[in-house]
């Protein structure tokens, strides 16, 4: 019996802790990522077959260490996303440019790399942005002025991401 009168207040405690339930018509609160998205330009997705316009297969396949079987693009103008494919047919890298207002492209680089989980990037000199792992890769972002560059490798090195980013910062001249 004593057993039973010890155990009670913690099993009343207890149930006081479950999950709480939403009161009807109280607004649900909305994730962060969602508001941080808000009046960005969607992710690019490959579109078709083609080379990309700013950087060839070898120059990735040297940087990033795979051949490159394919290659895709997005419709994004004026200067398309690359997708680079390996041997087996999964994606080994990808190239996004943005060129447009100053402020999406901060925003851009900062969904891709946060400023407050990622390295510090700052090249090529002028550029600013950050680099940290993502998925079974690396993600390397920067940006100047109104113009980003996102580079997401499957490979876990950043100098290959980074390597990526400044070749296509020099071919498009940004």
């Amino acid at each position: 019996m004593r057993r039973i009168l010890v155990l009670a207040p913690v099993l009343v405690l207890l149930a006081g802790c479950g999950a709480a339930t939403p009161v009807a018509g109280t607004p649900e609160p909305s994730p962060t990522s969602a508001n941080s998205s808000a009046g960005l330009p969607p992710d690019p997705q490959p579109a078709r077959t083609a080379q990309c316009p700013y950087l060839s297969e070898e120059t990735v396949q040297d940087a990033n260490g795979q051949h490159v079987t394919k290659v895709e693009v997005s419709d994004d103008q004026p200067h398309p996303a690359c997708f680079f494919y390996r041997p087996d047919g999964g994606l080994q890298l990808s190239v996004r440019v943005y060129v447009g207002s100053t402020d999406v492209a901060t925003k851009l680089v900062d969904k891709a790399a946060p400023v407050d989980t990622s390295n510090p990037a700052s090249e090529p000199a002028g550029w600013k942005g950050g680099y940290q792992p993502s998925g079974d890769g690396v993600v390397y972002a920067v940006s100047k002025g109104d113009a980003a560059v996102i580079v997401l490798s499957n490979q876990k090195q950043s100098i290959k991401a980074r390597t990526v980013a400044k070749k296509a910062i020099a071919a498009l001249q940004l």
